[in-house]
């Protein structure tokens, strides 16, 4: 016997309910993906052996009684494996640089000028430190998966909301995407942290 014939639906309206679902979806990503490169971000400013410029991207230094990033002050680049080269574009910021970067208690460095430039040689790691440094980028993976399982409860809801609307399946189906979406940013957050975690602890 043939099977009924399920009611024809309107292919304008399928399109549209299916819109909703991808603006979901694509504010979803879009936010998650913001929690992924913070993330990135934060972890570049944790220092491991070698000296690189991002360790230093967040500094802030009074310049003129507002506190300015030093980016905006000076070009930093590496010198060698274990030292950075600050050029500041104003000599007179010179003294409220080498501050800035003697007060980052995480680095432990001590810079030095000729009057030109600053040169900032980082300490070794002692095993105490790597470990410590270990933790905190371990915490700053742990704000990011939460942030992103923030995102999918969020879009949860909005697809929830929409259930009377477009129909329990659909939003079984929207649901099962966004657990697949969440999965691949948490992934990736703790791929990031597994390359950091090798990196402070490569002797």
């Amino acid at each position: 016997s043939a099977c009924a014939a399920p009611a024809a639906r309107n292919p304008q309206r399928v399109l549209e309910e299916n819109s909703v679902i991808s603006e979901v979806f694509a504010d979803a990503k879009d936010r998650m993906t913001k929690a992924l490169d913070a993330a990135k971000e934060s972890f570049a400013t944790v220092r491991t052996g070698r000296a690189n410029p991002s360790l230093l991207q967040n500094v802030q230094v009074s310049y003129y009684g507002s506190a300015t990033p030093l980016s905006q002050l000076a070009s930093i680049a590496n010198q060698d494996a274990r030292s950075l080269i600050i050029t500041p574009y104003d000599k007179g910021a010179m003294r409220d640089i080498e501050q800035a970067i003697r007060d980052m208690h995480n680095l432990g460095a001590n810079p030095t000028n000729d009057g030109n430039v600053i040169r900032v040689t980082l300490p070794e790691l002692t095993e105490e430190r790597r470990k410590e440094f270990v933790k905190i980028v371990k915490t700053r993976a742990e704000d990011a998966r939460v942030a992103v399982r923030n995102v999918r409860r969020h879009a949860k809801d909005e697809l929830d909301a929409l259930k009377s609307e477009i129909g329990e399946d659909e939003i079984a189906r929207a649901e099962k995407e966004l657990e697949a979406l969440t999965k691949q940013f948490v992934d990736q957050v703790d791929e990031a942290l597994k390359r950091k975690e090798a990196e402070l602890l490569e002797v």
